[in-house]
């Protein structure tokens, strides 16, 4: 049969007539190629909201354990919502006020001071490379690039037209993600059924433990950078007071907030900004900055950060520093912030589901005296069961196997762990 197909499909080629399969692998060659254009095209359009979507499930897996504690106590979950997105949102609008004035003070301070400022490095200058320069000069100087300066202006005033129009485009995004991410949390229930109510009862429960897990990992993300944040900041405001920086309270929330939750890079960040006001007000108290962020670094790495994040973070710096550079690179600085925990939602689910074996005796594998390999938490241990249960049940289902004690009941099949 085989030489007889292919004597016919040379007869077929010779006699010039196309065969029949030709047609129909053509046709679904270009449907192919249309639907994978179209598809391509939507996406394109669409990237935008589907970021928003994104940033709206991570921060309603942000909000979500605090709003399940509220409702614990009684509260319609609803209110429970509503009431933490208002704290967010008065927390958010207390620090732009406070760094607003910071900036205001700082800039009308550097204009008040800029005569100083101008004869001081005159000074330096005629020192430094024995000139005779005056501020006359430099004042006539200006004046006669004041066609220059005109242009300038005009075109700083556009591009503060253009960072106007970003801001309020800013605006309305942050409010999107939060009507998003308010209906994600307090539809939560509703929304997990939904989604349990399409798939077998053993993807249900993968569906739900990976649920679990980016609640867990993100809420204990985000409250124990908060924790370490309002530490920091109440540290520093009184370190800054001391040194009689202007506007401690507004440095020490910068750099409380920037250093926790900008990945890798946001001490640095952090401690930019005060030592540079440091530098204009008193250039000697930035000596004073560097060796107290330097201290309170140390301090935080080696005492603080370990005992609050040890429950909630459990990441390797190397995983941390690169998943924070993947998301940055993916999606910006929003991506570097919530990668990190996804990066443990990962590592907690791929741990949860691996089998462990007993590890081999080698000088590679010893640790150091105080060290020792991190054991399984309640929660982690408790997963792992009920998955290796779901594992067996869905084996067993065809040989009328029973429910086990920790099993979901044919009738509480959508049930979610977050579920009270």
């Amino acid at each position: 049969m085989t030489d007889g197909g292919a004597s016919s499909l040379v007869v077929n080629a010779g006699d010039g007539r196309v065969p029949r399969w030709f047609w129909r692998v053509a046709v679904s060659v270009m449907v192919a190629v249309a639907l994978f254009q179209f598809g391509r095209y939507v996406f394109t359009r669409l990237s935008g909201l589907l970021l928003l979507v994104v940033v709206s499930l991570f921060l309603s897996f942000a909000v979500e354990p605090a709003v399940d504690k509220l409702e614990d106590r009684g509260w319609k979950r609803s209110v429970a919502t509503l009431m933490c997105f208002l704290l967010v949102f008065v927390g958010t609008g207390i620090f732009l006020f406070v760094m607003g004035g910071l900036v205001v003070d700082q800039v009308t301070e550097l204009v008040n001071r800029a005569p100083d400022y101008l004869d001081n490095g005159t000074g330096w200058i005629n020192d430094t490379f024995s000139t005779e320069l005056t501020t006359d000069t430099i004042t006539e100087q200006i004046e006669s690039y004041q066609s220059d300066l005109t242009g300038l202006a005009q075109n700083v005033g556009g591009r503060v037209l253009s960072v106007t129009g970003q801001v309020v485009g800013l605006i309305f995004q942050a409010f999107t993600v939060a009507l998003f991410a308010y209906y994600m949390t307090s539809q939560g229930p509703k929304l997990r059924r939904t989604v349990c109510s399409v798939l077998p009862e053993r993807n249900q429960r993968t569906v739900l433990l990976l649920w679990e897990l980016a609640i867990q990992k993100t809420g204990g993300w985000l409250y124990s950078r908060l924790l370490l944040a309002v530490l920091a900041s109440g540290i520093a405001w009184v370190a800054f007071a001391l040194m009689g920086l202007p506007s401690p309270l507004a440095l020490a929330l910068w750099l409380g907030l920037i250093s926790q939750f900008i990945p890798a890079i946001g001490t640095y960040l952090a401690g930019a900004l005060p030592l540079l006001v440091a530098l204009v007000n008193n250039p000697i108290s930035a000596v004073y900055v560097i060796i107290f962020i330097a201290v309170y670094q140390q301090i935080e790495n080696y005492l603080l950060s370990p005992k609050i994040t040890s429950q909630t973070m459990d990441l390797h710096p190397a995983v941390a520093f690169g998943s924070a550079i993947a998301g940055g690179t993916l999606l910006g600085p929003l991506g570097a912030i919530m990668a990190l925990p996804a990066a443990g939602v990962v590592q907690a689910f791929v741990s949860t589901i691996l089998q462990r074996h007993e590890v081999v005796d080698s000088r590679l594998l010893s640790l150091e005296a105080d060290e020792s390999p991190s054991g399984q938490s309640a929660f982690r241990a408790a997963v792992r069961q009920a998955v290796r249960r779901s594992s067996g049940a869905g084996a067993g289902a065809g040989a009328g196997a029973g429910a086990g004690a920790g099993d979901v009941a044919p009738g509480d099949a959508h049930e979610t762990p977050t579920e009270r």
